[in-house]
């Protein structure tokens, strides 16, 4: 047995490193979602989420405790005493046979030993108080399930812009690689004429530029991209080592699909608006409550009781004796004065509720500026993605009949690569105004409440 003691804290210490090292070197998991898959993903590993839900069962308990004051309560007691030394009380003397008239004889009533038994009842018939928070309990929960959905919308809005983003970077790393392919070209053909004497060292050079500064950019999009996917992970809740594949895509017609037809908003529809709705209805409740804590409050107890005496402690003998006493009362408690305190409270939560009016006024106004603002973004963001989406399309014109000029030795080297770096440009501005579309949509979508 000593030998086993002492090998134990090797045993577990060797169950510790192995345990350990299988989870270190657990394979990470790759996981392919859609943008539906990642949000629900996120609602089941998201911290904010988890806690927001965790807000509602508290409330939930807390309204059990408010439930259980207008319940019975019912309590027992029981007990035994020991008197060592027995009180006594002084009887003035000469009233019984073998005293002395005008001196005091000391005479114990008390039994050395007491039980007894009690179950006590309490039951509250009327409080205000109580009857408002009673009232008051579905909207409580009706708060927390709304805040819940104002964490979840957060977390949506951020994942949406970080997903699609990530979705247009595709294509960006698409025409990233497809300008490297041209710049390489470009500088194999420009190599070959420099060895035949057709072209300077110095137009080389500059493809070697060009060429350079393309995949310096590829290195940099790249990094950004995993950032964003790092981040998309950290969002939704995703261990960083698995990995993620994104597998929805949009077209142009997709973020021009007939939202902005719809110019007709309820204010309703958004989650804080209707949030704020709530908070409306308890601070009501809470001026109900203390103007209610005025009126009289009435309660009924009641209790049975069980006591045995006696000099002997057989309490629980055959010969045990128990003597019952039992009540109940009707209690009404009628409060007076209470220093002016109850007046204050009632003003208070009055000044509370005209707080919240104010609120809901200004939101209002912010919400009709955060959809004129997102609306007129989103337009001159599509107006935006046809103009520079023409203008690649010219750009790339420009470019290849530039190539053809240069390679039939009408045009320089010079021309061939400022036709690129337009061409570039205006690639670049398309995928920005791609970018800039993505966000303004979702900007949209939410300042109307239609963010699914």
């Amino acid at each position: 047995m000593n030998r086993i003691l002492k090998g134990l804290p090797c045993l577990l210490l060797t169950i510790f490193i192995f345990t350990k090292s299988d989870a270190q070197t657990k394979p990470p998991e790759v996981h392919q979602f859609s943008i539906r898959q990642a949000i629900d993903y996120a609602y089941a590993h998201n911290a904010q989420v988890k806690n927001a839900l965790l807000d509602l069962q508290i409330q939930q308990q807390t309204n059990k405790g408010i439930t259980a004051t207008a319940l019975p309560t019912i309590s027992g007691s029981a007990g035994t005493t020991d008197y060592f030394q027995t009180p006594v009380t002084l009887i003035p003397g000469g009233l019984f046979p073998g005293t002395t008239a005008g001196t005091y004889v000391p005479v114990s009533f008390q039994p050395q030993y007491i039980a007894s038994g009690t179950v006590q009842l309490t039951q509250t018939l009327f409080d205000g108080t109580v009857f408002i928070g009673l009232k008051a309990r579905q909207a409580s929960i009706d708060y927390y399930k709304k805040a819940i959905d104002i964490t979840d919308e957060n977390i949506r809005v951020n994942i949406y812009k970080v997903y699609y983003q990530l979705v247009v970077s595709k294509t960006q790393m698409i025409l990233i690689d497809s300008n490297i392919s041209r710049a390489q070209k470009l500088l194999n053909d420009v190599s070959l004429m420099y060895q035949n004497g057709f072209q300077e060292k110095l137009d080389v050079d500059k493809s070697t530029v060009q060429l350079a500064n393309l995949q310096t950019q590829k290195i940099t999009t790249q990094s950004s991209v995993d950032n964003g996917y790092f981040g998309l992970k950290y969002l939704i809740g995703m261990p960083i080592k698995d990995s993620l594949i994104l597998t929805d895509n949009f077209t142009e017609d997709d973020l021009k699909s007939g939202i902005l037809d719809d110019s007709a908003y309820n204010y309703n529809d958004r989650n804080d608006y209707e949030s704020l709705l709530i908070n409306k209805k308890l601070n009501e409740f809470n001026v109900k409550r203390y103007k209610w804590s005025y009126y009289p409050t009435i309660s009924l107890s009641g209790a049975f009781q069980k006591n045995a005496y006696n000099n002997v402690y057989d309490f629980f003998s055959k010969n045990g004796t128990w003597y019952s006493t039992s009540y109940g009362s009707l209690n009404v408690n009628i409060p007076i004065f209470s220093g002016f305190a109850k007046d204050a409270n009632v003003k208070k939560a009055r000044l509370q509720l005209q707080q919240t009016q104010n609120q809901l006024d200004y939101l209002k106004v912010s919400i009709d500026n955060d959809v004129a603002q997102s609306r007129n973004k989103f337009h001159a963001a599509i107006i935006t993605i046809d103009y520079q989406k023409k203008n690649m399309m010219l750009a790339e014109s420009v470019y290849n009949q530039t190539k053809k000029k240069y390679e039939s030795g009408l045009a320089s080297n010079t021309d061939v690569t400022t036709a690129q770096t337009d061409f570039i440009t205006a690639q670049t501005n398309f995928i920005n105004a791609l970018y800039d579309a993505v966000i303004a949509k979702i900007d949209y979508t939410k300042a109307i409440g239609k963010l699914n």
